[in-house]
């Protein structure tokens, strides 16, 4: 090839460079133009005050040991917390996520490897390197122990790579901290799997107690059955009842036994189920005789105040803040990327000349890399980011509105579910004097032995029915407890 035309070529090659470097530079420009994030929308602001509740006590300053101080049912849910299985699960993806910051972190620092490399290669005689390697030690310009072998032609590496990619546009940087987001959204979950075991446990063991009592109930309420039976017995003996009284009384008294036996089943049941969350086999749970007789006031509180603290609000707050930080990554994607590859080592062509001075070898290298194939998979991940910033931001506020109705709800449940008590306590004083009542008139001949049933029966329903409604009080406490951000303190 002539002078000319090495020319000529050079000439070419320089300005199809020039060309790439333009389009290149058009391509980085129109990214630029391309990238914005998407608009996202705007949350709602929450109202000032919930509506409709009476301020007697600020909700905001909750605290179960407070609300409940059942020495009891605190050991209870402490060993749930200890060994429930989903809480543990939470822990070890706790354990991931710092992991995983830990990476992010990582990738803003220079990787540095240790290598220690050999190879050999046969090149023919008609190749560029088995022509040039031949020739080579052929110039007296080296010395021996600067022939190259020819065949096989070795190489030994012995030395440190190190590969630093340079945050010109913050891509790394945001990817650390939305992993930094992730691992506080984490923790957030586990606080609101917390709050949930605990509200479990509590309303579980409450139900425990009042399943007792209404199982102490039915007896007490099968020990005069049985001595009606035997009243009626006696008094037809006498010729003053019928069979069919007796029959009526004897029925009734079999219902009762049976509702007995439908509350000792639930009462296993509940138990198991308490044990299963507390993650250890069956056993008989220790508690309480009776339900709490006290019963907190409550007021409203400040919505802002309350709901922000809640844990899976503030675990949706760190997901809006990742997905936002993923969108910057996503568009600092389109520009260029720099890295640098520098490496020092020992390198020669036989073992004999590796650990000679002259074998110290090094290498600074720097890359910029623009993306030009790959851009439309660029923008699709940017697409995606965006959608899901904006998923995230719906999601958010989804979970304002849906905390806010559930804090209005349970502070209002607690206190129809307190006045709904008491009337149903005074229904069970009044049908517990009717009862006697239609006894003494029974026995007197004033009344006939299907009063006395109807008597008996309502009175029943309603002794059971009070405590359910009183257990109602406390379920609709652990829910406002749960509602208003929960968690599980020695404060």
């Amino acid at each position: 090839m002539t002078r000319s035309s090495n020319h000529i070529v050079s000439h070419r090659a320089l300005s199809y460079l020039c060309m790439g470097t333009v389009v290149s530079l058009a391509l980085l420009q129109s990214g630029c133009k391309v990238a914005q994030p998407d608009p996202v929308p705007v949350v709602k602001q929450l109202p000032e005050q919930f509506s409709g509740i009476a301020s007697q006590q600020d909700t905001g300053r909750l605290v179960f040991r407070e609300l409940f101080p059942d020495q009891l049912l605190i050991a209870l849910i402490d060993s749930a917390l200890r060994n429930n299985a989903d809480l543990n699960i939470a822990y070890q993806r706790i354990t991931v996520a710092h992991a995983q910051l830990a990476n992010r972190r990582r990738a803003l620092l220079p990787s540095v490897d240790a290598r220690i490399a050999a190879s050999a290669d046969r090149y023919g005689d008609y190749t560029l390197n088995g022509v040039g390697n031949f020739d080579t030690n052929l110039s007296p310009n080296i010395d021996k122990d600067q022939k190259i072998p020819v065949s096989p032609t070795t190489d030994y590496f012995i030395g440190l790579q190190s590969s630093w990619e340079i945050d010109l546009w913050g891509k790394l940087s945001s990817l650390r901290k939305a992993a930094q987001s992730d691992l506080l959204a984490q923790e957030q979950a586990r606080r609101v799997l917390v709050t949930g075991i605990v509200s479990v446990m509590a309303q579980g063991y409450f139900e425990l107690i009042s399943l007792d009592n209404e199982i102490s109930i039915v007896r007490r309420n099968i020990t005069l059955q049985e001595e009606a039976v035997e009243i009626v017995k006696a008094q037809k003996a006498g010729g003053r009842a019928t069979e069919l009284a007796v029959q009526q009384f004897e029925a009734q008294l079999l219902n009762t036994r049976a509702i007995e036996q439908q509350l000792l089943q639930q009462r296993v049941q509940t138990q198991n189920q308490l044990n299963s969350v507390a993650g250890i086999y069956t056993r008989n749970i220790p508690r309480a005789s009776v339900l709490p007789s006290g019963i907190p006031a409550l007021q409203a509180g400040v919505p802002a105040d309350l709901l922000l603290n809640r844990p899976d609000i503030m675990q949706s707050e760190f997901q809006l803040q990742s997905a936002a930080l993923n969108v910057k990554a996503a568009r600092a994607a389109f520009f260029p990327s720099l890295v640098i590859n520098p490496y020092i080592a020992l390198n020669a062509f036989t073992p004999s000349l590796l650990f000679n001075g002259g074998s110290v070898a090094w290498s600074a290298a720097g890359s910029l890399t623009a993306p030009l194939l790959n851009r439309r998979q660029i923008q699709t991940d940017f697409i995606m980011a965006n959608a899901a910033n904006k998923e995230m931001v719906f999601t958010y506020q989804q979970k304002l509105v849906e905390a806010f109705n559930e804090v209005s709800t349970n502070i209002s449940a607690v206190q129809q579910a307190q006045n709904a008590f008491n009337m149903k306590s005074q229904e069970v004083q009044e049908l517990k004097e009717a009862v006697q009542t239609a006894r003494e008139l029974y026995l007197t001949g004033y009344a006939n032995y299907l009063e006395v049933i109807t008597a008996q029966k309502n009175m029943l329903e309603a002794e059971l029915q009070s405590v359910i409604q009183k257990n109602e009080i406390f379920t609709s406490l652990i829910k406002l407890y749960a509602s208003l951000g929960g968690g599980w303190t020695n404060t």
